[in-house]
């Protein structure tokens, strides 16, 4: 680990990255060093082509040569995935320059090329028996550590192509993405007008729970009017998005669009439409509830949808600056444990992340592992709200996640989607606790209301995002669908989603155009709401048995993706094929609705 990291900021101010640890800047010696280490790698691991089924009859030699190929193999996604981040993380600070995101488009081209030459190994091992497998990991040792990884190849059997058919999409995958580089740098360059203020993507969300009214209708009015203007060109990135999906599915035989992304999650499709099902058969007990009842609270006979994250106090709300944030989220990970509390606290003592909000940078929030054998970086908009506080213990949550998964190694490290979640969303569970618990007694309603909101944001609205782009993603195999009917099912689930008191003003059927996920990672959403039932569990056996729980914890997140889900919650006692489990998510909100019925 580098030493202490030294800013040269205000220890209050949000600090900005040094990305130096990857690469000085684009032009780095070490950045032609990797590309041709990447290069080396596939050569030595293509040497192997055709060995491993060869092999098949001696399972002794197919062991030997499988750990040999899946080791070159891992190299290789060192070298590449290194420069792949940092071309990324580079450009998502700025992007409004042109030669940061041409790097990137660069990098992106380069390590596709390099990378498809490696795609025979995966096609190759497909070929072989089962039993044929079974006795290799049997037979060797060092082959045996890759079963997870390799549980993961097999699932895709049934879906891959010819090579010459794969190797052609992995090789147009860089112009592919050019769809959501334009995305982001629309977005980026997006300036909404909200009275005499001219804001950013960011800000001007922000301002939507700023305690003044007129100050959240300005931002949202001036939202409008920018997404509409950029709403044709978010209908074509999302239509292009959806229509060249809906080709590669239909190649690889999967029956409908989300089914890509469940196997990716090793997920049952048939589990996340019972969760989808569960939470919207509860909106009328948790959203349509609280916002009635916040409506009430806030002496108004129905909430503007730009009211939806207002606070309830009329007095503004407690600030944090940067040093209040940091030692809140610290503490939060150290009641977990020291280790917990190390880890977090050498993502502040080096500059590992960039949370100061600025023109150009990309909007949002995430921690990007990097590879196995780098450290994590974190990424958000830091304007020193409560929200901001919570953002923050979120993407640590998942850094630290990444930290303690790294001793995997890249490949066995990867976390499916189902389990990725789960910390981040725990970190931010047990810094809301501590917020409350610190809190003066004038602020405990407004932040009882906040996170009330954060979970309605999570679970609920996350699923009607879900039931969007499925509804989308439908009809768009139909042909192309409009700005206007784009509008009108983002406007149906929405309104389905927030209920009788919420009114959804004109304007607002435009919002969809800024949610980055549709157009990333299409089908990703429900992670959010999967992740949050499931931390719900996991806080209630923690509540149970608190000493207990952090090694077991511990062990769940370092293991990365070598369990599945179920694998990995079984020491817990808990069951998420048991429609039981997802119910505790939904009770805990209903909890929580009820408290805030009592003080508000």
């Amino acid at each position: 680990m580098n030493a202490p990291f030294k800013p040269d900021v205000a220890p209050n101010e949000a600090p900005l990255w040094d990305l130096s640890d990857l690469y000085a800047s684009p032009a780095d010696d070490r950045v032609a060093a990797d590309l041709e280490a990447g290069r080396k790698a596939v050569a030595e691991l293509n040497a192997l082509e055709g060995q491993l089924e060869a092999a098949r009859a001696d399972a002794a030699t197919l062991g030997q040569r499988l750990d040999k190929a899946i080791t070159a193999y891992e190299q290789a996604s060192n070298h590449l995935g290194a420069l792949g981040a940092y071309a990324f993380l580079a450009a998502s600070t700025n992007r409004e320059d042109g030669a940061a995101q041409g790097f990137e488009a660069d990098i992106r081209q380069k390590v596709t090329t390099i990378a498809a030459e490696t795609l025979w190994l995966t096609l190759e091992i497909n070929r072989l028996e089962e039993a044929e497998i079974e006795a290799a990991l049997s037979a060797h040792e060092g082959a045996a550590r890759w079963r997870p990884w390799l549980r993961r190849v097999r699932a895709n059997k049934p879906h891959e192509l010819s090579p010459e058919l794969e190797r052609f999409i992995a090789e147009r995958m860089p112009a592919a993405m050019q769809w959501p580089r334009l995305f982001d740098e629309t977005l980026a360059a997006l300036r909404v007008k909200a009275g005499k203020d001219e804001l950013t993507l960011a800000e001007a969300l922000n301002r939507l729970s700023d305690p003044k009214a007129d100050r959240r209708k300005a931002a949202a009015e001036g939202l409008n009017d920018a997404l509409a203007a950029k709403a044709s060109t978010m209908s074509l990135v999302l239509n292009t998005v959806a229509q060249e999906k809906a080709l590669e599915d239909r190649w690889r035989k999967f029956s409908y669009p989300a089914q890509s992304k469940h196997l990716m999650n090793e997920v049952d499709g048939e589990a996340v439409d019972a969760m989808a099902d569960a939470v919207a058969e509860a909106y009328p007990r948790l959203s349509h509830r609280y916002y009635a009842l916040k409506a009430k609270a806030m002496g108004l006979k129905q909430l503007n949808q730009w009211d939806r994250n207002a606070p309830i106090e009329t007095t503004a709300p407690r600030g944090f600056d940067w040093g209040q944030g940091r030692a809140m989220v610290l503490d939060s990970f150290n009641d977990l444990g020291a280790e917990f509390g190390d880890r977090a606290k050498a993502f502040f003592d080096n500059p590992w992340i960039d949370g100061r909000a600025r023109a150009g940078k990309q909007s949002g929030a995430y921690a990007h592992p990097v590879t196995a054998d780098r450290h994590p970086y974190v990424f958000l908009n830091w304007m020193g709200e409560r929200r901001d506080v919570l953002t923050l213990a979120h993407e640590l949550g998942h850094g630290v996640h990444q930290t303690l998964a790294a001793d995997q190694g890249t490949l066995l490290a990867d976390t499916p989607l189902t389990l990725a979640e789960t910390a981040s969303i725990f970190a931010e569970g047990l810094t809301f606790d501590r917020l409350l618990a610190t809190a003066p007694e004038t602020e405990k309603r407004g932040l009882l209301a906040g996170r009330i909101e954060d979970g309605l944001n999570t679970v609920v609205r996350q699923i009607a995002f879900h039931r969007f782009e499925t509804r989308f993603h439908d009809e768009r195999a139909q042909g192309e669908v409009s700005v206007a009917r784009i509008g009108e099912i983002w406007m149906e689930e929405m309104g389905a989603s927030l209920g009788p008191a919420v009114k959804l003003n004109d304007g607002y059927e435009h919002w969809w155009a800024y949610v980055s996920h549709f157009v990333h990672s299409p089908f990703y959403v429900y992670a959010y709401a999967f992740g949050d039932l499931l931390v719900a569990a996991l806080m209630e056996k923690r509540r149970e048995d608190p000493d207990g729980f952090a090694p077991l914890y511990r062990e769940l997140l370092a293991g990365g993706g070598t369990k599945t889900y179920v694998e990995a919650l079984k020491p817990f006692g808990l069951n998420p094929r048991d429609p039981a489990f997802w119910a505790v998510g939904c009770r805990r909100l209903e909890r929580l609705i009820d408290e805030f019925e009592a003080v508000a």
